[in-house]
């Protein structure tokens, strides 16, 4: 199977993040209540050791939460979200002055407070639904920005699209939203499918499947697949026991053009990089 993977490097406030080759996303989630106990924290050194043993395995980016966007998980307001950031992400950042930081967020004043404080990506998984100003800042700041489709994951009211519209319809959605991004000619977008958004478990498979359809925009692509429900119904297990179902997904994700990993198990998915490359070159 031939990769499709665009050629992309980013200026992440001076350090240059290359996407010429997949990299692996960490997840480091500052909450209670996140799906994998085991990503939880909301103490500064707890968080601190975390970051730096991901950094030493290899991870490129690390994704900071604030809060769980788990089906079912209640929304923070900005101001909720913040008291969970005030401490322990400056101190993250200051501890790992060469680490590429992103924050995970929907909210423009969550953003503005990262990116003040040392962080350089927006990973949004709202799309900029649920707050219209942040669609502003990152044209402003022009921050690296991750567009994720949500389905109707945050508005119930959406109808779900079935199993042959699905593609179709995700197009149509990035279309619509990287126009203004595209206009006001921001140099730094990643499209995140948004696998276990909104979408069913045939939907996730037809997605996964098909991944490399989204080549076509030719921006990377980011798989976040780590420990996640269709994980653990194909394989009828639980999340602490998703691991191995997970390595299989990233290995598929990466064949059809994955440029980004978001993982909780930071060694196993370099290691699937790896392989992976190395067969490529093969």
């Amino acid at each position: 199977m031939q990769t499709i993977r665009p050629k992309f490097t980013f200026n992440c406030g001076g350090n240059i993040l290359s996407l010429e080759k997949p990299v692996v996303m960490g997840i480091l989630n500052l909450t209670p209540d996140s799906f994998y106990t085991y990503s939880r924290t909301l103490e500064t050194t707890n968080a601190l050791n975390k970051a730096a043993i991901m950094i030493e395995q290899g991870a490129k980016i690390i994704d900071i939460g604030a809060q769980s966007t788990r089906p079912g998980a209640a929304i923070l307001s900005a101001e909720e979200e913040l008291s969970r950031l005030q401490i322990v992400l400056p101190e993250l950042t200051k501890a790992f002055p060469a680490a590429i930081f992103s924050i995970d967020t929907f909210y423009q004043k969550t953003a503005e407070f990262a990116v003040k404080n040392g962080v350089h990506i927006i990973n949004d998984v709202s799309a900029f639904e649920l707050d219209k100003s942040l669609l502003p800042f990152v044209v402003e700041s022009r921050v690296p920005y991750v567009l994720m489709h949500p389905g109707s994951h945050f508005n119930k009211d959406l109808t779900a699209s079935n199993n042959e519209n699905l593609l179709k319809d995700m197009m149509d959605f990035f279309l619509s939203k990287l126009a203004p991004l595209i206009a006001s000619g921001h140099p730094d977008i990643i499209l995140d499918p948004g696998f276990g958004f909104g979408k069913n478990l045939a939907q996730n498979t037809l997605l996964l499947k098909n991944l490399s359809s989204f080549g076509i925009f030719k921006m990377p692509i980011l798989a976040g697949l780590s420990r996640k429900s269709m994980i653990r119904q194909l394989t009828h297990t639980d999340t602490s026991d998703a691991l191995t179902g997970t390595i299989a997904a990233n290995t598929i994700a990466l064949l059809n053009g994955a440029s980004i990993l978001r993982v909780h198990d930071v060694l196993a998915a370099v290691q699937t990089i790896q392989v992976v490359e190395a067969m490529s070159e093969v």
